[in-house]
């Protein structure tokens, strides 16, 4: 029986990670969900975001995963601590469900050279705390500001993110944190819904500045655990297939999925 790698987010961005996790893993299964339903999760509290994490990764469990990645910003700071904390154990001590913020992080400290870091985020994960937290633990010499990007994420979902009227958002975003501290040469997108923006936010950021994009690192970082972890590479299954659900209408997220992926892209309706 297969056992793929489950790719969660809220919607679409997690296409972006799982991308380049099947760019480098290519021999791998996966499965992707998108809760598309109940997307965006960035203004949603604690609680809610919790819940609705876990209902997805019970959902990959059901359809053998036994390695989980929340391809979500918002679902890593809110609600990935509880469940391996507190919903793994009893569920199965044997799976396992990762992040995309400590991996994130932890490629900052050699990028940066005055030490001064941004971070693009959804209100949630900004609010969360965790990116200025998790930098504290690597790089406490690492000073850390943030701004929420409220708008950028339903610019992506609703495809506007080529449009005129994108420009507007990320232009003011960008000048936004950029007039907080002058010093900042590291800009993290802290939201996976983000990289679809890139090419509007290269525009407005000046060149001395690094863009961190987070497919590569995490797609890197679950490399290097699946070769420390010999014994969950071995259960993941490697048949180059993968498999997209979501939670709304198959049809809609097929043509969009297709559209950000450059690929033909046939999803299914998850009951």
């Amino acid at each position: 029986m297969s056992s793929p790698i489950g790719i969660f987010d809220s919607g679409y961005g997690g296409l972006s990670i799982l991308e380049e996790i099947h760019r480098i893993l290519p021999k791998y299964d996966y499965i992707y969900l998108g809760d598309n339903a109940r997307a965006p999760y960035g203004t949603r509290s604690f609680d809610i975001v919790y819940q609705f994490t876990l209902e997805a990764v019970k959902r990959l469990f059901e359809m053998n995963c036994k390695l989980v990645i929340l391809a979500c910003n918002t679902a890593s700071a809110k609600a990935l601590r509880t469940i391996q904390q507190n919903d793994l154990p009893q569920i199965d001590p044997n799976r396992r469900v990762l992040g995309v913020i400590r991996p994130t992080i932890e490629s900052i400290g050699a990028i940066t050279q005055t030490r001064h870091v941004g971070l693009l985020g959804t209100q949630g994960t900004i609010s969360s705390q965790s990116y200025p937290l998790e930098i504290a633990k690597l790089f406490p010499d690492i000073v850390v500001e943030e701004e929420a990007c409220p708008m950028w994420v339903p610019l992506v979902e609703n495809q506007e993110y080529n449009t005129p009227g994108a420009d507007y958002f990320v232009q003011k975003h960008i000048n936004n944190i950029l007039s907080r501290d002058t010093l900042i040469d590291t800009l993290i997108l802290g939201c996976t819904h983000y990289p679809f923006l890139e090419p509007k936010i290269r525009q407005y950021l000046p060149s001395n500045i690094q863009i961190v994009s987070q497919g590569h690192y995490v797609a890197e970082s679950l490399k290097d655990y699946l070769h420390r972890h010999p014994e969950m590479d071995a259960v993941c299954s490697k048949n180059s297939i993968c498999e997209y659900y979501t939670t709304e209408s198959p049809e809609k997220f097929s043509e969009t999925a297709s559209i950000f992926m450059q690929e033909n892209i046939q999803a299914k309706q998850l009951r």
